[in-house]
């Protein structure tokens, strides 16, 4: 839901999952800036770079104020800092090209963070776009992502369309299978626009993100049906709590419902952004495996930017001017939701549940952190 002097205001995407968001009247409210600067500061103490702890928490924060909470501060940070502090995240990667074309390049990332590395990588893919029309970079060696959207909004600023995928290491059975062999490998792709707000599409080829369950068995939500599998394989086709031990199916939920599309891009996921890295897919053991990809195609290359923005805003109203069905106030596309749910949160603050609050100020207290929270 979209928070807004206490009202309701109906929506999509992040707005229909009502469910999985703290309650305005229990939630602790923080500015964006505040959480930043707490994020940030925490970063540095754990050896993160001045540049780096900023970038890495503006990533974190700008989920939460997106509403994408899943891959906000809530959820990630004690993953981060748990991952610096065991060493498995590098604090100070020494990342690198290791192939480059005039329109491809691959990085090594020497496992830093790819809230940190990867925007790198898309202001290599964003200069390559700039000379020859179209930028790809794959990352490898790497840790995880964030909000996949993040990476793939750098593009709009070049009047570029930016495109963002990640494989993660295994969690999603694939179609008839009772083992985890695909991660939840989100596909971003952000469009510019001219008037209108940009169409930023995010979302994991699973039927929901991992973070999501994790946030629904905080509140005691219940899921609904087809998102997860019994530990046996077995498709849990009726709402209800997540069990404790459970797997996520693909997007489409059992094979009547369409799974072996979701399990298809999925795969598609962990070629591009993992087998073509160099360094291994999502399900390679022994290691936390993460690969990223990232393009920018510049729209110059393929028609005129004005003309392209003035469609985009063409096409975008023709999408809204939809008429509804039963039930439904209105028809949105991709990043709108966001959008309005940015705006609110900016002005309003970020709602936190209270025991992230307080797990926020425990953490900075442990590492001598001035907290703003």
């Amino acid at each position: 839901m979209l928070y807004t002097a206490g009202k309701v205001v109906l929506g999509m995407g992040v707005a229909v999952l009502e469910q999985f968001k703290v309650g305005h009247s229990e939630a602790e409210f923080v500015s964006g800036e505040a959480l930043r600067s707490t994020v940030a500061g925490i970063f540095r103490r754990l050896g993160v770079p001045e540049e780096d702890a900023e970038l890495g928490a503006d990533v974190l924060v700008l989920a939460d104020l997106r509403g994408v909470d899943s891959h906000g501060v809530s959820n990630m940070l004690r993953s981060y800092v748990s991952g610096y502090q065991e060493g498995s995240i590098n604090p100070r990667p020494a990342w690198r090209v290791v192939r480059e074309t005039p329109s491809t390049a691959t990085v090594d990332s020497d496992r830093g963070l790819g809230t940190i590395v990867t925007p790198k990588a898309m202001g290599l893919a964003i200069e390559k776009a700039r000379r020859v029309g179209v930028g790809m970079v794959a990352v490898g060696n790497a840790r995880h992502l964030g909000m996949a959207s993040y990476h793939s909004m750098l593009a709009l600023p070049h009047d570029m369309i930016g495109v963002c995928m990640t494989s993660c290491p295994p969690s999603v059975l694939p179609t008839f299978g009772a083992e985890p062999r695909l991660g939840t490998n989100p596909i971003a792709v952000a469009v510019p626009a001219g008037e209108e707000a940009p169409f930023v599409f995010d979302a994991a080829t699973s039927s929901v993100a991992v973070n999501k369950i994790r946030i629904a068995q905080r509140l005691g939500a219940e899921i609904p049906a087809g998102w997860l599998a019994e530990a046996d394989g077995t498709p849990i086709m009726e709402e209800r709590q997540a069990p404790d031990d459970y797997w996520l199916l693909p997007v489409g939920g059992s094979r009547e419902g369409g799974s072996h599309k979701g399990y298809g891009l999925s795969c598609v996921v962990d070629i591009l952004a993992g087998v073509l890295t160099g360094f291994g897919y999502g399900a390679v053991p022994g290691r936390p495996n993460f690969g990223h990809y990232v393009a920018a195609y510049s729209v110059d290359a393929f028609t005129d930017v004005g003309q392209f923005k003035g469609e985009m805003d063409e096409w975008i109203r023709m999408m809204n001017a939809t008429r509804p069905a039963p039930g439904h106030e209105r028809v949105l596309v991709a990043g709108q939701p966001e959008a309005e749910m940015e705006a609110v949160r900016r002005a309003e603050g970020i709602p936190l549940h209270p025991e992230v609050a307080g797990l926020i100020r425990d953490m900075c207290g442990e590492l001598g952190v001035g907290c703003l929270v």
